[in-house]
């Protein structure tokens, strides 16, 4: 076993261990994935501040997401196919999560269902995403599940009413149901590991979805019904909508400019992500990172700010908690951890990115996640 001392080695890991269509699926973006790449790459051209001679016992990452105490402002992001990632993958993350003491979002198109995941965490709250399908009877009744699963906020994705094009996913047939085609099914073979493991779990197809909704019992039936489903007539009423529905705490995800912030302090949200789904949906959009500080400063008075893209390191959290985030969101670098290790990856990933954010902090002369502000960067150039 090689020594796992950052994040790459992990995505190495899970190249290595996950079949490539689904690999292929989590790490990549759409079109020419310009988006996708400049997500993590633009976190290079901010600089920090390097202080000495300041007392740096009592060091604490702990501080608030939407009114919840976290270990470090950090949270899982909601990721679609999870539980194709490594068998039972989202029961899995989150009970890496709540050992840690961070929120786990779960999907939508989880493979492992709300009531799965409550289950298997000892009903442990966790929060939920959702996208908004054209079946609002559908919806409403997934809304309702989330609350007797003990779901804690309700993370309502904005940026997904049409799918980007993803080239890899197209290529490799990655659809619902997944396509066997004679390269897949020779790819699976190589990976024992991953086989094994879905061998042995019933959990293999969208749980919140197949039996839930009529007409579709199956993942056969299911492929039909999702090609319609996604709705491009989502508007701010249905925000408004949702948020009546829902009355607990509600964070927008997929907020790239200030006008959409505006309207996200308008509809009454607790909290909002800067987020561009990863590069998944609009290439040539800017990097999450580019664009948090202006709606930082427009709306961060008024609406708790997040931000997730990108992040593959606890210098990351930092320079964005810097730039005026209250949290952020890891999807790709847990995924990388569950592809490659189960569980014990995601536990590796939570403690490499706290163990990065606490020294890197420290190293900027803080003491405190709370206090950190602007003023840790060093100007561009500068």
């Amino acid at each position: 076993m090689p020594v796992i001392t950052h994040i790459e080695d992990l995505r190495v890991l899970a190249e290595r261990r996950v079949p490539r269509m689904f690999y292929d699926y989590a790490d990549s973006g759409s079109w020419t994935e310009s988006t996708y790449r400049a997500n993590e790459s633009d976190f290079d051209r901010i600089l920090l501040r390097q202080r000495v001679a300041v007392n740096l016992e009592e060091r604490t990452t702990r501080t608030k997401m939407v009114g919840q105490d976290v270990a470090m402002p950090v949270a899982i992001a909601p990721t679609g196919l999870t539980g194709m990632q490594h068998a039972d993958g989202e029961i899995l993350a989150a009970k890496s999560a709540k050992k840690f003491g961070i929120p786990f979002t779960l999907s939508t198109m989880s493979i492992c269902s709300i009531e799965d995941v409550a289950q298997e965490t000892g009903n442990h709250p966790f929060w939920f995403q959702l996208y908004v399908m054209r079946d609002r009877d559908f919806i409403e009744r997934l809304i309702d599940r989330a609350k007797a699963a003990n779901c804690c906020a309700l993370v309502l994705t904005l940026d997904l009413q049409i799918i980007g094009q993803r080239h890899k996913d197209l290529k490799n047939g990655l659809s619902a149901p997944p396509k066997l085609t004679v390269a897949n099914i020779l790819n699976m073979m190589t990976k024992p590991r991953w086989a094994l493991g879905m061998l042995g779990t019933s959990r293999r197809q969208f749980g919140n979805i197949v039996g839930h909704v009529k007409g579709v019992a199956d993942m056969g039936s299911l492929s039909e019904w999702t090609a319609r489903q996604f709705d491009p007539r989502l508007s701010w009423a249905d925000v408004e909508w949702i948020k009546k529905r829902w009355g607990g705490k509600l964070i927008l995800k997929g907020i790239q400019e200030v006008a959409d912030a505006q309207l996200a302090v308008d509809s009454g949200a607790d909290a909002l992500i800067v987020s561009n789904h990863g590069g998944r949906q609009l290439d040539g959009a800017p990097s999450s990172i580019s664009v948090l500080p202006e709606i930082a400063a427009a709306v961060g008075n008024r609406i708790e700010v997040h931000m997730d893209g990108g992040i593959r390191s606890g210098q990351h959290v930092l320079k964005a908690v810097a730039l005026g985030a209250r949290g952020t969101y890891i999807g790709r670098a847990f995924l990388y951890g569950l592809g490659a290790m189960g569980e014990a990856g995601v536990d590796h990933v939570l403690r490499i990115i706290h163990k990065e954010l606490d020294l890197t902090m420290a190293f900027c002369g803080r003491t405190d996640i709370n206090t950190v502000d602007r003023s840790i960067l060093r100007p561009p150039h500068g």
